[in-house]
């Protein structure tokens, strides 16, 4: 704790989240307060964020006398990998970096994957993107977008996919399309419960027609999964608005 209301900054410190999801500490102003700092914490922690400073009221809401929380962590962000070179994943790589991503682009098409067309990635890699998935390192925060739209990238690529602990799988491709790569992966012998984990068509029905727009939409359903949200509008609906 940085500060309480117009006091000068205190002491007061807030064990956090331990590896695994435990939380550990509290502030002994009432459980309200602990809960809040704890979700405001593991959200920062979970996106890499280090030194940010959030604003909570004394019990716990966001607003009343405000309570400024340092957050310190070694943790690096997490990783948003987008296969395919294409002008999609030039939108989306924008996106991505804009939410805390750590961007890879991966192709294995060297006149289509270059730092000049992917400005806002912070890597871009030639080669096969089911080799690369498979010696790079990747955690239960890691988000893949496979945007290749071809089968003999596709495949390979999902069937390895599929099998690691990651938070997100999606791939771009008409109903038609999912439904010829769900036979494929089967002939592969992809598990029905790993198909289940698939999100495609990648994205949420927002009506999108542009690579920017359509970058939006796949980064929604991204939040969405990440934080268990449902994707579907506040307006009316009796759910909590944050998480």
């Amino acid at each position: 704790l940085v500060r309480s209301g117009g006091e000068e900054p205190g002491g007061e410190a807030f064990g956090g989240e331990e590896p695994g999801g435990a939380v550990s500490g509290g502030f002994g102003r009432g459980p309200e307060l602990d809960r809040t700092v704890a979700a405001e914490a593991g959200a920062l922690l979970d996106a890499g964020r280090n030194g940010a400073v959030v604003e909570i009221g004394e019990q716990g809401s966001r607003c009343g006398a405000p309570l400024s929380l340092l957050v310190e962590t070694s943790t690096p962000p997490p990783r948003m990998i987008v296969f395919g070179a294409v002008d999609f994943a030039a939108a989306l790589a924008r996106v991505g970096r804009f939410l805390g991503f750590h961007v890879t682009v991966c192709d294995a098409r060297s006149v289509f994957a270059t730092e000049r067309r992917f400005p806002e990635a912070d890597e871009v890699v030639v080669e096969w993107p089911h080799r690369y998935l498979e010696n790079t390192t990747v955690d239960a925060r890691t988000v893949l977008c496979v945007l290749t739209h071809d089968p003999k990238f596709d495949v390979p690529l999902l069937t390895a996919a599929l099998e690691l602990d990651v938070a997100y799988v999606g791939a771009m491709g008409s109903r038609r399309t999912h439904l010829d790569r769900l036979a494929r992966l089967r002939e592969e012998g992809v598990p029905e419960e790993a198909l289940a984990r698939l999100r495609s068509p990648i994205g949420l029905d927002l009506g999108a027609r542009t690579p920017e727009e359509t970058a939006l939409s796949i980064a929604a359903e991204i939040v969405a999964a990440r934080r268990g949200g449902t994707g579907v509008p506040l307006t009316g609906a009796a759910l909590p608005i944050h998480r």
